[in-house]
């Protein structure tokens, strides 16, 4: 099969004039004249020399350099060369095209035509020789084109230019013509030789096509003009670069969209794109290998032929997929009108799909109930209307009238529901754009953060209709109690239904479209002054609509919420309505994958029940709290309940002194202050003889390790703009991964005294003050290299200051380092509550001094010394709150699905929480990796859903012979579920219904709801929140809910917990009924606040999570020179397994990661082998911050293989941008000067990649690729594949020539260097990027721990 690309048809006056052909008859073919060319009749040259002078010219304008660094010589040399004017014909030749091919004319690339064969003929002779065994079309066409082989073969123009076949000078009626050798079309052999027929001037082409591709591993270019058609076979060794392009082409092609037929399920990422490229050959060029910049080169035609490909009609456009959307974004690919697309007919790939989801019973039918019901209901929301560009091929095509979307609409005599476009009309500008818009970028700059008060005030009013219709209230029996405005009663008449004290009643709102609240009397009165009127106090249930949840949610179901109405008029009451409590069963473990009811119920206005409380802010579904008993007798008849909880938690946020002192210590002297026992906040005592944390900046104290930049703008150098064109695009810069805006950790001090300003026994916070001692950080004294010591580790000193409680943020567990445990190491001891900081030596600020501890300072710590409690003494030393019961709790027995090489439970069970039992991988090397570094884990390398199938099915062993985890052994389930069965689309409609029923989040599901574990985890990206509308996040919430587990969802931050990386994460917490749901941990470390925004936005509503300390942390950041200081130096493609380390660590983090055996070998340090064009590009890249593809000099250098790469030309003006200081033009294509872009411009194998500049405009300068990381920063998101020109394009060592290491970005992660990975370098790379950071899995450790503890 073939499709063929053929111009218009031609005139006859063209065949008239390809019959007149001129003919060269001398042997000497070095001059030629072309058939009617304009210079034919008075002109004829000769092209050696012609070329030869056109190249001696281009290269007048070169800088060449042999070695991999710029000198100074060069750049000197370079800035004399272009500081020279060019006279304006200089100018005009380099904006000069070809009339005939629109090639420019100064290009050094340009070839020309060496002359026809030695006495060749022309084609009309040539194709009546006896030689070839000429063949007909089709049977019975006796006009049809004779078929033969060409070889030895050249293609011009009438101006004597070699051009391409694929040029689309066929398209546009262009003249060109071949010349070479035809042979029989039975001869395959592309050897010259007696068999042959030299051949000139065929032509004019009319029409070419390729084929072969669908019937076998080979293709066959196939070119027509009015006489024949000719196969090529070899071209002559002028022409061979041009027909090796198209090889690229077509082979590319090829590859390319095997791979997205194949893998699209997977929605591959550029990164994962390039890896296949790479790993890829071309046959017709001996197996050569394609490369990243062969790819940018076609990207055209690679994105035109995937646009081309059918799909079903319930799927999205593949050229959708990260990896085409990236390639397009990167290259500016339009879909423009085109007369007619060169298709090729590829063999068919052996698409793979998901395996059908093993679901429970319930998993099930919380989806089924869901969409069966509500669809409609959130349709008009999910739902996008495509849009059309209006411009490409697709967009002016007409409805087809037969494909299931035109068959819906309403001129076809379908209902006219539906906003789908016709198949074939699928604008793919839109399709990517959309796509693009729905998949925002991870590391995008973060949003100005909502205030907590902020939404309080929002959420907490009720709509109570406070006026109303009149209606009959007669109070019932005697009253209970009466003070002196108010009596009050049990039961209330109104207009004759009686309400009594507990029921549950439905209240009227102050709007329409605001449903009646559901709510439970709780007391009720009547005003002495006035009689006739009766009100109450209600706690006012929340409907599932009016949570996270929102309309996925069972209507008839409601929440506690602590939320209540006080003085609603009883007129406002509706109805009674019909509440229940559903509580959960006592064999609630065991029923696990059961069969359940299929029931669904209508919200009727009056029946409902509840199980959970819902705390609205955090989006926190727990178990039902116990009513709080009446403090006081005399309140009885007005007691709440939920006000009782929600005052409690009011009044632990305001801090109290209480123990007032009659002697005053030593450090209270002055009359102005009475001084305390305990300050008491947020149930923490704060007491003489406690560490505690207070806010940045309290002590204000000096820094020696602040950033070199002061402020987020760039300081730009005086450079010569004709020698760094694009440099000037740095001045919108930020600096991305800086730690420009971080600030810094918290003051630490040592409280002697709680003091007030007053003298009664109510204080207010605002008078409540501390003396503490100053305790210096490190980087607050004059050490040399304070990035050397111990993140936790401060300096005593006997300096007093007074601070205001409202300094205060937290307690700090304080050490003197002789009192820490010998049972552990001193770092084990500090990992495990990341608030324990130890001191070991004083400084005196005065004489810059450090000294001993006194000996005052010396009893601080777990280990010695007793609480005096009186604060009295000298030293009064309170034992620090460290938990004694820490050590006896069972670490659970742990299933780790979709576990990778296991990131997640290394964090868990170095928390002591996890002991990993089974894990389920079915990537090979990644759950190799897995097993290697968890040798008493049984490590299922298979589908879950096969998995699940067999224990659903009762099997007591895997289809490989490996034992199940049972019903009731699983303790912990913990998982990040994979999440590509979803489009980048974003919308949700009953198509893609199936899809997320089958995806690997319900299988996950269904694994919860089988085991029914005690706790559970599910971890994603952040974005899981945005799919489909909050849709999946809210499905996931509802089937936990279903099954009875209390849940909620917040973003973390990795950087927030001791890695030198930005990856925000969502982590879903599920607790089993009857234990606590854990909190999120608060973090450890300080990072950068434009990556801290960790709100989520669901329906419109923006939730928060528990975490306090969202401005500052106990330690301060980790950077990447924290992380990998200590690593040796090593070279590009460096695959060297094991080596040595070379030094001792130089950071805590080093010293956390690095085994303890000195002898141990570095493993992993091994890096890509980068092709030579990329890394010259990567060897020019300065070292200093921020330094990327902007600071690229524009020059020619040698290459490693031997080649130089070229200069890049800029041609046009740019609209947006102007011109240079020096007057030079910074366009390269035409489109920066509001043109069409076309393949002319063009250029390739440049030390600036052409295709930044091209679409910079469009895509903030680019910043980034070929991105240096910082020392003083942090890594972007650790990506699977590091790739200078990937989504994540900071991926360049910091003062080495070479992208990251795979141990460097197990490093990012917080992996220890003892972690072993399996396969090769991208297999490795792969299992860093897709892991959990294991600091951040500790952290979620250390929280369930604690909530096992309570």
């Amino acid at each position: 099969m073939f499709v063929r690309k053929r111009a218009r048809t031609p005139e006859s006056d063209i065949i008239k004039e390809n019959k007149k052909i001129k003919t060269c008859d001398t042997k000497d073919c070095n001059s030629y004249t072309l058939p009617d060319s304009p210079n034919s009749s008075s002109e004829e040259f000769t092209h050696r020399e012609k070329q030869d002078e056109v190249t001696t010219q281009s290269n007048e304008n070169k800088i060449t350099d042999e070695n991999q660094n710029v000198s100074n010589q060069e750049i000197e040399k370079l800035q004399t060369d272009t500081k020279t004017k060019l006279p304006d014909s200089s100018k005009d030749l380099n904006m000069e095209k070809c009339g005939s091919c629109g090639q420019f004319l100064n290009n050094s690339d340009i070839i020309y035509y060496q002359g026809h064969p030695q006495n060749s003929v022309e084609e009309y002779i040539a194709l009546t020789n006896d030689k070839l065994l000429l063949i007909s079309g089709e049977e019975g066409d006796i006009m049809e084109r004779p078929q033969t082989n060409i070889t030895g073969f050249s293609i011009f123009d009438q101006e004597g230019h070699l051009v391409p076949i694929d040029g689309g000078l066929i398209e546009t009626d262009v003249r060109i013509y071949m010349s070479g050798y035809l042979k029989s079309i039975c001869i395959e052999s592309p050897d010259i030789d007696e068999e042959c027929i030299p051949v000139k001037d065929i032509g004019p082409i009319i029409e070419w096509f390729i084929h072969g591709f669908d019937g076998g591993s080979r293709n066959c270019v196939t070119l027509s003009t009015e006489f024949g058609e000719y196969n090529l076979l070899k071209p002559s060794t002028e022409y061979m670069p041009l027909m090796n392009n198209l090889y690229e082409k077509i082979w590319l092609s090829k590859v390319v969209i095997e791979y997205v037929e194949e893998h699209d399920y997977m929605e591959p990422t550029y990164e994962d794109l390039l890896q296949v490229v790479r790993l890829s050959k071309i046959t017709d060029l001996d197996d050569k290998m394609m490369t990243e910049e062969m790819l940018h080169k076609h990207a055209q035609f690679v994105c035109d032929q995937v646009v081309s490909l059918e799909v079903d009609e319930d799927s999205v456009p593949l050229i959708t997929l990260p990896c085409m959307r990236e390639l397009v974004k990167l290259m500016g690919i339009k879909f423009g009108k085109r007369k007619i697309r060169t298709k090729i007919d590829y063999k068919k790939a052996n698409k793979k799909v998901w395996t059908k989801a093993t679901t429970t019973p319930l998993v099930q039918r919380t989806f089924e109930s869901f969409f069966t019901n509500q669809l409609d209901k959130t349709n008009h929301e999910l739902v996008l209307r495509r849009k059309r560009c209006g411009v490409c091929e697709a967009c002016q095509l007409p409805d087809c009238g037969e494909c299931n979307f035109c068959r819906a609409m309403l001129k076809f005599g379908g209902h006219g529901r539906t906003k789908q476009a016709c198949v074939r009309r699928r604008c793919p500008n839109m399709a990517v754009q959309q796509a693009e818009d729905s998949d925002p970028d991870e590391d995008e700059d973060s949003q100005d953060s909502v205030e907590k008060d902020t939404l309080n005030a929002i959420e907490e009013r009720v709509p109570v209709k406070l006026t109303g219709s009149h209606r009959n209230i007669a109070w019932v029996g005697e009253p209970i109690k009466a003070d002196n405005t108010k009596v009050y009663y049990v039961s209330a008449e109104i207009d004759g239904l009686e309400i009594k004290i507990g029921d549950f009643v439905m209240i009227e709102t102050t709007q329409a479209n605001i449903p009646a609240l559901v709510s439970r009397v709780v007391y009720m009165w009547k005003e002495i002054l006035n009689p006739t009127s009766g009100f109450f106090h209600a706690e006012v249930f929340i409907r599932s609509a009016d949570t996270v949840l929102g309309e996925v949610g069972d209507p008839r179901e409601v929440y506690l919420g602590d939320r209540c109405c006080h003085g609603a008029p009883l007129s406002s009451i509706l109805r009674k309505a019909a509440v229940e409590i559903k509580r959960t069963p006592d064999s609630w473990f065991q029923l696990g994958g059961n069969e359940v009811e299929q029931e669904f119920h209508e919200d009727n206005g009056q029946t409902y029940f509840y199980k959970k409380y819902y705390e609205r802010f955090t989006a926190r579904f727990e178990d039902l709290p116990p009513d709080p008993a009446c403090p006081s007798d005399l309140r009885k008849h007005r007691f709440c309940p939920s006000c009782e909880r929600k005052t409690k938690r009011d009044v632990r946020d305001i801090p109290k002194v209480s123990g007032k002192l009659t002697e005053k210590s030593e450090f209270v002297q002055d009359d102005s202050r009475t001084e305390w026992t305990i300050a008491k906040w947020r149930e923490y005592e704060y007491k003489k003889g406690c560490g505690v944390f207070l806010k940045p900046g309290t002590f204000k104290l000096r820094n020696n390790l602040k950033m070199n930049h002061a402020s987020g703008k760039v300081k730009l150098d005086d450079v010569d703009e004709d020698v760094y064109p694009e440099y000037y695009r740095k001045s919108d810069n930020n600096l991305r991964g800086s730690n420009i805006d971080t600030n810094e950790p918290f003051c630490v001090g040592h409280i002697v005294a709680v003091t007030a300003a007053g003298e009664g026994s109510l204080i207010a916070p605002q008078d409540i003050y501390l003396r503490v001692n100053v305790l210096y950080r490190p980087e607050n004294t004059s050490r040399p290299f304070p990035q050397h010591e111990d993140l936790n580790l401060v300096y005593w000193s006997e300096e007093i200051r007074e601070v205001p409680f409202s300094s205060v943020v937290g307690p700090c567990h304080l050490s003197y380092i002789d009192n820490i445990p010998q049972s552990d190491s001193i770092y084990t001891w500090l990992e495990r509550d990341p608030n324990r900081i130890y001191f070991r030596m004083s400084y005196d600020k005065k004489s810059d001094e450090f000294n001993d501890i006194p000996q005052c300072a010396r009893t601080i710590g777990p280990s010695k010394g007793k609480d005096k409690g009186k604060g009295k003494g000298k030293s009064s030393k309170p034992e620090l709150r460290v938990v004694t019961a820490e050590a006896n709790v069972r670490p659970l027995r742990t299933l780790d699905v979709f576990a990778g090489c296991g990131g997640l439970s290394e964090g868990l069970h170095r928390s002591g929480i996890a002991e990993c039992k089974w894990a389920i991988e079915n990537v090979e090397a990644a759950a190799h990796a897995y097993s290697l570094n968890n040798t008493n884990c049984t490590v299922f390398n298979e589908d879950c859903n096969a998995l699940l199938k067999e224990v659903i099915g009762g099997a007591s062993h895997s289809s490989r012979g490996l034992k199940l985890p049972m019903k009731g052994e699983v303790e912990l389930l913990c998982g990040g579920p994979p999440c590509q069965g979803f489009s980048g689309m974003n919308r949700f409609n009953s198509r893609e219904y199936s899809n997320f029923k089958n995806s690997l989040v319900a299988s996950y599901l269904s694994f919860c709801d089988y085991y029914r574990p005690k706790y559970f985890i599910l971890e994603n990206v952040r974005n899981f929140v945005a799919f489909k509308k909050g849709m999946v996040l809210k499905l996931t919430l509802r089937a936990l809910l279903d099954m009875g587990y209390q849940c909620t969802f917040g973003i973390l931050q990795a950087g927030n917990y001791g890695v030198p990386q930005t990856r925000r994460r969502l982590i879903i917490l599920a607790a089993a009924p009857g234990y606590k749901l854990p909190l999120y941990p608060e973090p450890t470390h300080v990072f950068s606040r434009r990556a801290c925004s960790l709100t989520a936005t669901v329906d419109g509503k923006r939730f928060l999570t528990n975490i306090q300390w969202d401005e500052s942390a106990p330690r301060r950041t980790c950077t990447i020179r924290d992380a990998m200081s200590d690593l040796p130096q090593i070279c590009n493609g460096a695959n060297k397994i094991e080596i040595s380390y070379g030094s001792m660590p130089e950071s805590y983090f080093q010293r956390l990661v690095r085994s303890k055996d000195e002898n141990a070998m570095l493993r992993d340090h091994i890096c890509k082998n980068m092709a030579p064009l990329i890394q010259a590009r990567i060897s020019r890249v300065p070292h200093t911050p921020g330094s990327d593809w902007r600071d690229l000099p524009n020059i020619s250098v040698a290459l490693s293989d031997g080649t130089k790469c070229k200069v890049l030309h800029y041609r046009y003006e740019d609209k947006k941008n102007g011109r240079s200081s020096t007057g030079a033009l910074r366009g390269v294509c035409a489109c920066a000067a509001g043109g069409v872009c076309t393949a002319a411009d063009k250029q390739e194998n440049t030390l600036i990649p052409w295709c930044l500049p091209h679409t910079a405009n469009r895509h903030n300068n680019w910043a980034g690729l070929y991105g240096r990381i910082s020392w003083d920063g942090y890594f972007s998101t650790t990506v699977t594949d590091p790739e200078p020109m990937g989504k994540q394009g900071r991926v360049l060592h910091p003062e080495q020539n070479r992208v990251v290491s795979v141990r460097e970005c197990a490093r990012s992660q917080g992996f220890p260097d003892t972690y072993l990975f399996a396969g090769s370098v991208q297999d490795k790379h792969r299992q860093v990027g897709n892991a959990v950071p294991p600091p951040l899995g500790a952290a979620l450790g250390r929280e369930i721990k604690k909530a096992l503890i309570s």
